[in-house]
């Protein structure tokens, strides 16, 4: 599904805006999700929160943490559990290098938004360092 010049289109579902102001950000990655029907159905809707969101590393695999997508209102005792782990679709070089960077250099992996490219969801990851109040201060 796409526009007329053919590119794909991004419909926001959610943004972590506080994200912003609590770290700086060096990067951004972009990740696929691990997603159940109910759970692209109520995004659809246009629900769904990150801003508690966080990542995770177990292995060779990255999770994202309490990422909020409530229950679907049609899909009954079928439904998913609001805040359970989802796997982040990442390539496997990205997901060392991401990995070595978070553990080496104290810095960590947050979302910053979540939306739709084409029928897909995406997040995206911002790898930054927290920053501490007087640099809060300093960056308004």
């Amino acid at each position: 599904m796409g526009n007329a010049s053919g590119a794909k289109v991004e419909r926001l579902i959610a943004e972590n805006r506080k994200a912003r102001h609590d770290y700086d950000l060096l990067e951004k990655v972009v990740a696929g999700l691990v997603l159940l029907g109910t759970e692209v159905k109520s995004l659809r809707n246009g629900k769904g929160n990150v801003a508690e969101a966080w990542v995770r590393f177990v292995d060779d695999e990255a999770w994202l943490m309490d990422a909020h997508v409530p229950p679907y209102p049609q899909a009954h005792q079928f439904n998913h559990e609001p805040r359970r782990a989802r796997k982040l679709l990442l390539k496997a070089n990205e997901l060392d290098r991401l990995k070595r960077r978070t553990t080496e250099k104290g810095l960590t992996l947050v979302p910053l938004r979540l939306y739709f490219m084409g029928p897909w969801v995406k997040v995206e990851l911002g790898l930054g360092r927290g920053r501490k109040l007087h640099d809060k201060r300093n960056a308004l």
